[in-house]
């Protein structure tokens, strides 16, 4: 793997090399406006997963909020992000691509929510500032990964997005590290946490606004052959199947944090070690990104995509079991880690491919807000199975709707061209 600028032109084909292959002697780059995003979303990460990581501790203990509190904090905390996507995607295909411009927007205000949670002591003031955290989330994810598609090539645009993913799970791993440091040692720890996490993110917004470059597109992708506006037919149809799929099986994708209370609840893992479960998830995520996105530039990406649920079902089935074995916890936490890994750059490497680049933040914003508000769904679905029925048999219900939904989504996978040219 080496940089290369995606903007480059393409060498010219020689008489020992067809003109049908253009990208065949750059099939191995990643562009430096990969690595430049993947740096942004690294710092970023840093940041934002140094307040995910005390915000339960410094809203329950530090200022005393219920629990019911904290759940509605949660839902907007997960949830808000899901309804402004479309409104990023929008602005950032508008007025010939404002990708950068909207990224910056979206980065910028999230950075400015960190220290507002310093004055915020009610919970109507920090469901609100936590609310536009969340909506800078959602600008800000639809105009980065269109950026990155339009800066790949389609045969390593699996790659491009593996490199992406395992940058900003980088940063998603030191967050959490840096913020205990700073709670042990540190007199005023949660203000700490809250400024340094605003310098942090402040650098990361400075990163995109000086070394990111703004929308450039890069050699047309193999389908539609011509350019085809969203809403045209083309567009319409491209984006049907993957929005679909994506939805479906984000219907019975159980969160994070139940994954980590099964697996706390079946092995009694000590109260101190459970903040470190994450960290298992995120190792895995990062190890496995590039290389899962590499496959998926052979193999096709919905392959991949769809063997990525198979793994997240096997996370379940271990769940069900009775095992109390010293291995279950690393074989949970890395299957759930391959998960991530097998469908998160993948579904938007898959999704891009085919979309018109002067629409393609809009389209990956209506495949991200379909899953998004299906995962929140089913989050809500499960905890009040959990409550009505107890954990194993709502668990084992969440497995047969992701079986069910997986054969659903295989039937149903897109046709378009998803990996390179051999």
């Amino acid at each position: 793997m080496y940089v290369a600028d995606s903007r480059a032109p393409a060498p010219a084909p020689t008489s020992a090399e067809p003109a049908a292959r253009p990208f065949a002697g750059r099939r191995r780059a990643v562009g430096s406006t990969v690595f430049a995003l993947g740096t942004v979303s690294l710092i970023t990460d840093v940041s934002s997963e140094m307040v995910t990581a005390v915000l339960p501790l410094y809203l329950v203990a530090g200022l005393g909020l219920s629990p019911l509190g904290f759940g509605l904090l949660d839902g907007v905390y997960n949830g808000f992000s899901a309804l402004v996507r479309l409104v990023g995607g929008r602005l950032a295909d508008s007025g010939g691509g404002r990708h950068k411009t909207v990224a910056v927007i979206g980065y910028g205000l999230s950075a400015l929510c960190k220290p507002l949670l310093l004055l915020a002591a009610s919970l109507p003031l920090i469901g609100a500032v936590l609310a536009a955290d969340r909506t800078g989330k959602g600008l800000r994810t639809a105009p980065r990964d269109a950026l990155i598609s339009l800066s790949s090539e389609p045969p390593t645009r699996g790659r491009a997005f593996g490199v992406h993913r395992a940058m900003d799970t980088l940063g998603a791993l030191l967050g959490p590290l840096v913020a205990f440091l700073i709670l042990r040692y540190t007199v005023d720890g949660y203000d700490a946490v809250f400024t340094v996490s605003f310098c942090v993110a402040v650098l990361g917004v400075v990163v995109l606004a000086l070394f990111v470059p703004g929308t450039r597109g890069s050699a047309p992708d193999p389908a539609p052959p011509t350019p085809e506006r969203l809403d045209s037919g083309p567009g319409r149809v491209h984006l049907i199947r993957p929005t679909i799929c994506a939805t479906l099986l984000g219907l019975a994708t159980v969160s994070d944090a139940f994954i980590y209370l099964l697996l706390q609840r079946q092995l009694g893992v000590p109260e101190q070690w459970f903040a470190l479960l994450p960290l298992g998830t995120a190792a895995a995520f990062l190890l496995l990104a590039a290389p899962l996105g590499r496959l998926s530039d052979r193999v096709g990406a919905w392959p991949v995509f769809l063997a990525g649920h198979v793994a997240l079902l096997s996370v379940y089935a271990l769940l069900l079991t009775h095992a109390h074995h010293t291995a279950l916890p690393y074989a949970v936490l890395l299957l759930h880690g391959t998960f991530y890994a097998a469908t998160d750059g993948v579904l938007m490497a898959a999704a891009s491919t085919g979309l018109p680049e002067d629409s393609r933040s809009s389209g990956l914003a209506v495949v991200q807000t379909g899953q998004a508000l299906a995962r929140f769904g089913c989050s809500l679905g499960f905890g009040a199975a959990w409550t009505a029925w107890g954990d194993r048999p709502a668990l084992t219900a969440a497995a047969v709707l992701l079986a069910g939904c997986g054969v659903v989504s295989y039937a149903l996978r897109p046709s378009l061209p998803t990996k390179a040219a051999t």
